[in-house]
């Protein structure tokens, strides 16, 4: 299947999607069929934080346009942030769409975890990951942490890059969800942090949505 990313938001987190989708196909000795279409992170995190779901939706829907007119037959918007209005753009979408909460909620029962901090951005931890994960607890971080932590990730999601000081802020958060929270692992809530964090030498477990939505994608374009 050719895959249509919708890309851009940020340019991290497509930077990820591209080369782990690289990877797996060449893994697999199969050719990737790709297009990514960019999205504008400013303009996403604006409708976020209006919470207008509308006016996203209508930039997936003409993103998705193009990737129809260059042959895809799903599209994956590469964004936890994105995804604040995914249901609506479910319904209106040409193509189907890879729903990274649906998939990120599946791995999680499939782990049996039951309770899990989350890092990303303010609307990702107050919603609980939008309220997806139903066999489990998700605990963002307490009082300044959390606005220390969206600021840091807006902040690196808009420019690529990570800074020593947004490391500790994000490294901070998940030892103190860890020690006071009681959780069993850290939810990498936004596609960004793939910038900080790395599930082979992370010094705690972590639920990589990302990495987690890239390799559910793989299983659709490669099934038989």
């Amino acid at each position: 299947m050719h895959i249509g990313l919708i890309g851009g938001i940020g340019p991290a987190a497509t930077d990820f999607y591209y080369r782990r989708l690289i990877a797996a196909f060449a893994a697999k000795h199969a050719a990737l069929e790709l297009t990514i279409v960019h999205a504008d992170t400013p303009t996403l995190l604006v409708h976020l934080a209006d919470n207008d779901r509308k006016a996203q939706i209508a930039i997936y829907q003409r993103l998705t346009d193009r990737l129809v007119a260059a042959g895809a037959g799903c599209v994956v918007v590469t964004s936890i942030a994105g995804h604040f209005c995914i249901e609506g753009f479910k319904n209106v979408s040409p193509l189907p769409v890879v729903d990274m909460i649906a998939e990120v909620a599946a791995a999680v029962k499939q782990r049996g975890l039951k309770r899990i901090g989350i890092l990303g951005t303010r609307t990702v931890m107050e919603t609980r990951f939008y309220g997806g994960i139903a066999s489990a607890e998700i605990i963002p971080p307490d009082g300044h942490d959390l606005d220390d932590v969206h600021n840091a990730y807006v902040t690196m999601a808009a420019s690529g890059v990570a800074t020593d000081a947004q490391r500790a802020v994000f490294t901070a958060a998940s030892r103190r969800l860890l020690k006071d929270g009681g959780v069993e692992a850290i939810m990498l809530g936004g596609t960004d942090l793939a910038l900080v964090f790395n599930e082979r030498t992370a010094e705690f477990p972590l639920v990589d949505c990302a990495g987690i939505h890239v390799d559910a994608v793989v299983r659709l374009a490669l099934r038989p």
